[in-house]
């Protein structure tokens, strides 16, 4: 994330006494709209960080760079995004650390990926698998326009993972792996392979039914510890003198996470003590094989002409970005730096 005053090609966050927010991209000359009248970028390139600047009639917005959670919110996309609050669990619930190897599927329009290059720093690996040729390109050009280049931390593959990993990295050469994906227990097989023993796996699934596939492949798989799950929930609260209490709304349920842990080479996990629940293994328990859409879990394809737009318009950004940005001079840091 830059330092220092506002430059020519910096995405700035302004907000509006009501709390409307509005990225724009800096440059000379140019004018910021609205129904009311204008604020010129000129007005804020070379001033700091935080600054407040006034419409021309007279209402005052605060300008700001866009955090990490703002800018995945609003970046172009061809894929539902990984939510802030469920890829700050992801990070610390992995344990992603600097110069950590990792590797993601699939990768989406990039949301994930950058927490991920943020947490592993320039001296780790994340090694990233997609299927769509088009996500791709819109992850590394959202990449390309947070950074202001290209991560050299980050290798982006196109392919199927269980065919692709293993020509990609080395057994037992990975520290974490992230899947996103429809079905991660198809994967399991190239993913133990992968992991160093103590080696993480999480993943992230949007329904219970893909919950309980990954857990009892898991088990069956027998190379892993017992898994464990949860989902997390958020819920803002209204500040106001006397006034405080909760927000309406919350963000709920987005998804499921589950962990397990590569064991040792020849070793098994112990034994369960605790007993299933009654009818929990039953008559009608079968597990299905066959191949499963986005449409089956509830999510909302685009149409390939609007993928087409999402991705022209992401490398647009990216260019853009570059070209305003020669030297490359972004500060790309490890955890936590800002």
């Amino acid at each position: 994330m830059r330092r220092g005053p506002f430059r020519v090609g910096d995405r700035v966050q302004l907000t509006d006494p009501k709390g409307r927010m509005h990225t724009i991209t800096l440059e000379e000359g140019k004018e910021f709209h609205t129904h009311r009248g204008h604020i010129k970028h000129d007005d804020l390139i070379g001033n700091p960080d935080g600054t407040v600047v006034k419409h021309t009639v007279g209402t005052e917005y605060l300008a700001l760079r866009p955090l990490l959670s703002d800018y995945v919110l609003s970046m172009p996309r061809g894929a539902q995004v990984v939510y802030p609050k469920d890829a700050g669990q992801i990070v610390t619930m992995a344990d992603i650390f600097p110069g950590a190897r990792v590797v993601e599927a699939g990768v989406g329009s990039g949301a994930l990926s950058l927490s991920l290059l943020r947490a592993v720093g320039d001296k780790g690996r994340l090694f990233s698998f997609e299927r769509r040729e088009d996500f791709a390109e819109i992850a590394k050009a959202n990449g390309r326009v947070f950074f202001g280049e290209d991560h050299p931390a980050w290798q982006v593959s196109v392919g199927d993972l269980v065919e692709t990993l293993p020509s990609t990295v080395d057994n037992h050469s990975i520290d974490r792996i992230v899947l996103d994906m429809l079905a991660p227990w198809e994967c399991l097989e190239v993913v133990a392979d992968a992991l160093a023993p103590g080696g993480v796996l999480i993943c992230y699934v949007a329904t219970a039914t893909q919950l309980s596939r990954v857990a009892e492949a898991a088990r069956l798989h027998g190379s892993f510890t017992e898994p464990q799950a949860w989902e997390s929930m958020v819920r803002g609260w209204h500040l106001e003198g006397l006034s405080v209490r909760p927000e309406h709304r919350m963000h709920g349920h987005t998804g499921f996470l589950i962990t397990v842990r590569r064991l040792a080479p020849g070793s098994s996990a112990p034994h369960v003590s605790k007993r299933p629940a009654k009818g929990a293994y039953g008559e009608d328990y079968t597990p299905v094989d066959e191949e499963w859409t986005p449409e089956d879990v509830g999510e909302r394809v685009k149409s390939d002409k609007r993928l087409r737009r999402v991705r022209r318009d992401a490398v647009a950004n990216a260019e853009l970005s570059v070209s305003r940005n020669p030297t490359g001079d972004e500060s790309l840091g490890e955890a936590g730096d800002e």
